[in-house]
């Protein structure tokens, strides 16, 4: 009787042994760490009310890339502002959408306000606020790590709504030490890059008066 209990316990601690093996298997290669990183990231997006940022914004074609430097202000809820600051030909140009309105003013051109009818997805695809809409709305979502020079990144990439041929999916990267944005990345059918916001200076939940948002 002593010998059929021990063997059944050995049994037990078996099997126990080998459902633990099984469930670090399923679990794949992510550390809790990394686990841990991607809850932090998943509650930023969530919480983000707006942002600040200054961001490099290259638009590639196989013509070439025409890159802006460019200060942005977004709210969650739609508004948003940009400044191209570089290069010289198009600085201060200025677009705001007050959430009904689309309003575009270059002072060093004629000093004239123009109001833009029709929002284009190549405008409005470069803020993260666009992203963090496309990221929670859309059916199609992955999520890696990258591990860079410059520091780990959780990556996340979502599907671009529409049947736009050139802007398909976005990736964003994001430091999983401070939270930031790193870089944007809009993709074609083909996989090709074809928007690249590189962000230098990112701010969020910050106060930003509704004067920001109209001309």
């Amino acid at each position: 009787m002593l010998k059929k209990i021990i063997f059944v316990s050995v049994i037990l601690a078996i099997m126990l042994f080998a459902a633990g093996c099984v469930g670090e298997e399923l679990r794949g290669p992510e550390s809790a760490d990394e686990m841990s990183a991607f809850e932090r990231v998943q509650r930023m997006l969530m919480e983000l009310e707006n942002f600040r940022a200054i961001a490099t914004v290259e638009y590639r074609s196989n013509k070439g890339v025409n890159a802006y430097e460019t200060v942005q202000h977004a709210r969650i809820s739609g508004e948003y502002r940009i400044e191209v600051t570089a290069p010289e030909h198009v600085a201060g140009s200025v677009t705001t959408h007050d959430g009904a309105q689309i309003f575009q003013f270059n002072n060093r051109v004629n000093g004239s306000v123009n109001l833009l009818v029709r929002e284009t997805p190549e405008r409005s695809e470069v803020f993260l606020t666009s992203f963090i809409k496309n990221y929670l709305q859309s059916d199609q979502v992955s999520v890696s790590v990258s591990d860079m020079d410059e520091g780990v990144r959780t990556v996340l990439e979502a599907s671009v709504p529409g049947e736009h041929p050139y802007l398909s999916t976005a990736r964003l990267w994001v430091d999983n030490t401070t939270l930031n944005p790193v870089k944007l990345i809009i993709f074609d059918r083909d996989g090709a890059e074809r928007i690249v916001v590189t962000y230098h200076v990112f701010e969020r939940n910050v106060e930003l008066a509704d004067s920001l948002f109209s001309l």
